[in-house]
């Protein structure tokens, strides 16, 4: 299942340009090819020197990275819980994602202006976070009428339900978002709301070019809520997906930035959902990785690879990655006793190597 970030910020917060970034290297991979699903989504890949290497050792076809699905959504003003500039499309198109990156300005160029006239990261932060938990505020009090009436009734589901968005609303008046008051199992979760603020959060603090230090105001904020953080140049990134690979490596040795602000924004929204990786790859035919929420099973591996699979699951062969490296293919790991046959209860490990069989 792609994974699905919205990409967040005050306008002329950077946030289109860290997108049209991401755009970029998304059509300049090599080993996935760019699509772009609509005018503001991109699917960008998920590079992963693990993947590489299984692919070179066992003789793969060709190399096909996980990807994530980047959403640029309309920036957001104060006001947008009302419908303020774009605010309606904004909420709308938020609730559709699995995370949030929110932009931040952090930079000093007096050329950008800001819709509120200052550079105040906390200030910007503060306006898109009191928007979101106004928004969720709104969702949850309409839905606790409605559950009200039900939990009258004797529902046991509703009574539950009721007693988590009563406890919602009062952490809303306090400012709170919904990560805080996670809902409870007894909570039918196709039913009821599923808040914005309880979506998990990366800060991206667009810095001043040459900087890939998150300043402590952001990286304090990012901490005290429980989010990642990162920093990166957006309008340095836009320039550097114009170059290949060697012009770009030497423009960051200029400017001494050790790494891609971009891979550091791919990979922190990757971690964002607390996701492992595990690979398919074989001689001959394409190496490729898969993502898979933390604790899940060998048989729920198989339904990322196909449904079909999944269906009809008899066994699973997995070797940890490094360890099929260490053997330099599977006939020699099988003999050194790495390579084990488990059943659909297996829990995944990050950086397993499985190949599924199955009865068509």
């Amino acid at each position: 299942m792609s994974m699905k970030v919205g990409i967040v910020g005050m306008p002329n917060a950077g946030k289109s340009s860290l997108f049209n970034a991401l755009t970029k290297a998304g059509a300049e991979s090599a080993n996935y090819p760019f699509t772009t699903i609509e005018p503001n989504v991109a699917v960008v890949p998920v590079h992963d020197d693990r993947l590489d290497q299984l692919a070179e050792v066992i003789g793969a076809s060709e190399v096909v990275a996980d990807t994530i699905d980047f959403h640029d959504i309309a920036g957001l003003v104060a006001g947008a819980h009302k419908g303020e500039g774009l605010g309606n499309k904004f909420l709308a198109n938020i609730r559709e994602t699995d995370a949030i990156v929110h932009v931040v300005r952090c930079h000093g160029d007096e050329g950008v202006i800001h819709p509120e006239g200052r550079v105040d990261p906390a200030a910007d932060i503060e306006t898109i976070e009191t928007e979101l938990i106004f928004a969720d505020m709104e969702q949850a009090e309409k839905r606790l009428e409605r559950v009200v009436r039900s939990a009258r009734g004797g529902d046991k589901a509703a009574i539950a339900e009721q007693r988590w968005l009563e406890e919602l609303v009062a952490g809303f008046l306090e400012g709170k978002p919904a990560r805080g008051t996670p809902m409870p199992d007894d909570v039918d979760r196709s039913q009821t709301i599923h808040p914005l603020t309880a979506k998990p959060v990366l800060f991206v603090a667009n810095v001043d070019e040459g900087s890939d230090e998150v300043p402590a105001i952001v990286a304090d904020h990012a901490a005290k809520v429980g989010a990642g953080a990162v920093a990166v140049s957006s309008r340095i990134e836009a320039e550097l997906s114009e170059l290949d690979e060697e012009d770009a490596a030497a423009m960051r040795d200029d400017l001494g930035v050790a790494e891609s602000g971009l891979s550091r924004v791919v990979r922190g929204a990757f971690e964002l959902l607390h996701l492992l990786t595990f690979f398919t790859v074989g001689s001959g035919v394409r190496a490729q990785s898969w993502h898979l929420e933390r604790g899940l099973t060998a048989w729920h591996a198989a339904g990322e690879i196909h449904t079909d699979i999944q269906k009809g699951f008899v066994r699973a062969e997995v070797v940890p990655w490094d360890a099929l490296l260490a053997a330099g293919g599977y006939g020699k790991a099988r003999e050194a006793g790495t390579l084990r046959l488990e059943g659909r209860d297996y829990v995944m490990q990050d950086g397993d190597v499985i190949t599924v069989k199955f009865t068509p």
